[in-house]
């Protein structure tokens, strides 16, 4: 079974080396919508995959934080980087270009992590991240699925190199939060008193 929870935020990039001259050239901002999607073959005690509630922990501090924010390449041009930085309190560095397909990688790798180091408590079985869709605009999206995470054809993503910057850490409910998945830091949710034990 499937569930999907869907995210939005404002954001702003340039994507590099495409086709549109408007896009690699200028400064532009999307109003995105990010659908995650997860899977399990079994139910919960409350007789779900997994409660939409958790999902606004960690998972959706980590997509918030490209909102109102700069989205950059971290291999663009260096004047262009320091301008960012400069110029923008909220802004993230990435491993690669901020395409609506590369988005999907790192919210895929970005969700993955959070939720493989999370220790369910509420009698959750199998949960995982089925893909991740990225909407740019209303018409088109990106959707990345587990096979395109180390497709060699596709590149890899350094997620060592995905900065945040001191604005966005600072307004996570858990300011350590990027650190904490970078050293693989476990997480349990909350523990659940059942209030109807079901018959089996």
């Amino acid at each position: 079974m499937l569930i999907r929870k869907l995210f939005r935020f404002e954001n702003a990039h340039i994507v590099r080396n495409c086709s549109s001259d408007r896009c690699k050239r200028s400064i532009h901002g999307h109003s995105y919508q990010v659908e995650v999607l997860l899977e399990a073959h079994a139910l919960d005690n409350g007789q779900m995959v997994y409660d939409f509630g958790l999902m606004k922990d960690d998972i959706r501090n980590l997509i918030d934080a490209f909102d109102h924010a700069v989205a950059f390449w971290d291999e663009d041009d260096a004047d262009y980087i320091a301008a960012c930085k400069q110029f923008s309190a909220r802004w993230v560095a990435l491993p690669v270009s901020p395409s609506a397909e590369q988005f999907s990688r790192v919210f895929f790798t970005l969700v993955d992590r959070a939720l493989s180091l999370t220790d369910m408590a509420n009698g959750e079985q199998d949960v995982r991240l089925h893909s991740v869709i990225v909407h740019e605009t209303t018409t088109g999206y990106a959707q990345c699925f587990r096979d395109d995470i180390d497709n060699p054809r596709i590149g890899p993503i350094d997620m060592a190199r995905v900065e945040f910057s001191e604005q966005v850490q600072e307004e996570w409910p858990d300011s350590t939060l990027w650190q904490r998945l970078q050293r693989g830091e476990r997480k349990q949710n909350p523990v659940v008193v059942q209030q109807v034990i079901a018959k089996q």
